[in-house]
């Protein structure tokens, strides 16, 4: 539903956890979040609520109610409300972009979790990614929380591929670079790894990809993730497998970074196993 329908719903006044995004109807977050507070036998509800940027100080306002315990910030809002949140947790500001919201004595503090999300899926290939090269489609939110973590376990150089390169980020230190979509592959042979941090190939609109046809060929031994989840296996990962890459789906990193906003909203974790096995039920791999 629509912020505005929100509040005027009996719901918006009872205990309530958000999603916050646009668009946010194929998110499994609700899911996700409802069967913890079910399992966790905590009261509240975790509801998606489609926002828009005319719609951010009403949302603030409404944040400061009682029955508002915290939320989750999805495209395209992670830097929006890294703006408008009362306090920042040091990787939230370190990292530029904020996907989750905790009340902490009165205050709306911002904080990441997306960079966790990000490296728990693949601890077992960080060896292998220490001082390599990282292509990442993509320049949003999200790509900020991934630059991080890579930073954090020693990738070495990082291909930021966007479509207005000019449009630097100074908030990067030296090891990133940006290139236009018509570049990127001079930097792909040298490449660990290549991630899909933009939307495409996302439910409606499967058949996209930012890896042209022509092109499926230089994802060849790399290892390709994904963090777009719905659908599980994107046309980017068809691509990987098809070229004799090593495709990693996004819906681990929903998960993980999911647990960790979990934990900070109640001090509770996630029930992973019976989280995936529901996410199994609608969403088959």
């Amino acid at each position: 539903m629509n912020f505005r329908t929100f509040l005027e719903s009996e719901r918006s006044k009872l205990s309530h956890y958000l999603l916050i995004g646009n668009p946010i109807s194929h998110s499994l977050s609700p899911l996700m979040h409802n069967t913890a507070l079910a399992h966790n036998k905590i009261g509240g509800e975790y509801i998606s609520v489609s926002v828009a940027a005319s719609d951010i100080t009403s949302l603030i306002a409404h944040c400061n109610q009682p029955a508002f315990l915290g939320a989750n910030v999805t495209i395209p809002h992670k830097e929006l409300l890294y703006e408008t949140v009362d306090a920042l947790s040091e990787e939230a500001m370190e990292i530029g972009a904020v996907n989750t919201i905790v009340k902490e004595q009165g205050k709306l503090v911002g904080y990441n979790t997306d960079a966790y999300g990000f490296i728990e899926p693949i601890r077992s290939y960080v060896d292998d990614l220490s001082g390599e090269r990282v292509i990442i489609f993509g320049s949003g939110g999200a790509t900020k929380a991934i630059v991080y973590a890579l930073s954090a376990i020693g990738v070495q150089e990082i291909i930021l591929v966007s479509r207005r390169p000019e449009n630097f980020d100074d908030h990067y230190d030296n090891r990133v670079s940006r290139c236009s979509y018509d570049e990127w592959q001079s930097f792909a042979e040298d490449a660990t790894m290549i991630v899909n941090a933009t939307p495409l190939g996302m439910t409606p609109n499967t058949e996209a990809s930012p890896v042209k046809d022509n092109e499926v060929d230089l994802l060849e031994g790399k290892i390709c993730y994904d963090v777009v989840y719905n659908p599980r296996i994107t046309k980017f990962l068809r691509q990987a497998e098809e070229a004799g890459g090593t495709p990693i789906e996004g819906i681990d990193m929903l998960i993980h970074q999911g647990d960790k906003s979990f934990n900070l909203w109640t001090g509770f974790n996630f029930p992973i196993d019976i989280i995936r096995s529901k996410i199994n039920e609608v969403l088959p791999a």
